[in-house]
């Protein structure tokens, strides 16, 4: 009989997603895993899965955590921080103030739990930047999308070691993403 062939890992890392709800944490991580892009908003409380890419011509298991955003979940979060290797804060391109949060809310709470741990700072739902309905409901509150240069600015004002911006929807931008955190 014979037996499916086992991937020998060189490494094992584990990743963890942070970032308000609705901002695109688990559409991305669902575009990670399984190339496809969920059309039906779930909210996450805690969720994890495993996928298996090569850097550097050795294999990896990277092991993904996928956080809750809301302010529900903040006591359980910090159980998903132990053990981390790599972060990504994430937010969404169309509600400015998931930017703003990433200041006042993320970084500090992944300084406090993972102060050595690095992390990337990722704007989500790129596609939507230039979306007429998501404009118009943005200037109805007197905002806009996030601009590319906002990003930058706070990606090295919070000392993150890298920014993206991608669209789990189209998948813009998500190969970059993976490549870059896949090599810590």
């Amino acid at each position: 009989m014979g037996h499916p062939e086992k991937t020998v890992h060189d490494i094992r890392k584990k990743l963890v997603v942070v970032g308000d709800g609705a901002c695109g944490k688990t559409s991305l991580l669902i575009v990670f895993s399984k190339n496809q892009f969920p059309e039906a908003y779930v909210p996450t409380v805690f969720d994890t899965d495993s996928i298996d890419i090569e850097v550097d011509g050795k294999y990896v298991q990277l092991d993904l955590w996928d956080t809750a955003g809301q302010e529900d979940y903040e006591r359980l979060r910090p159980l998903s921080y132990p053990e981390t290797h790599i972060i990504l804060i994430c937010f969404s391109i169309d509600f400015p103030d998931s930017l703003e949060n990433v200041i006042e809310k993320w970084t500090p709470e992944i300084k406090h739990f993972c102060p050595k741990v690095p992390f990337l700072l990722v704007g989500n739902k790129k596609d939507l930047r230039d979306d007429e309905e998501t404009v118009r409901e943005l200037e109805k509150k007197r905002q806009v999308p996030v601009k590319y240069e906002q990003g930058v600015e706070v990606a090295q004002r919070i000392g993150a070691v890298g920014y993206f911006e991608c669209s789990a929807k189209s998948k813009e931008g998500v190969k970059e993403v993976r490549v870059f955190w896949g090599k810590f």
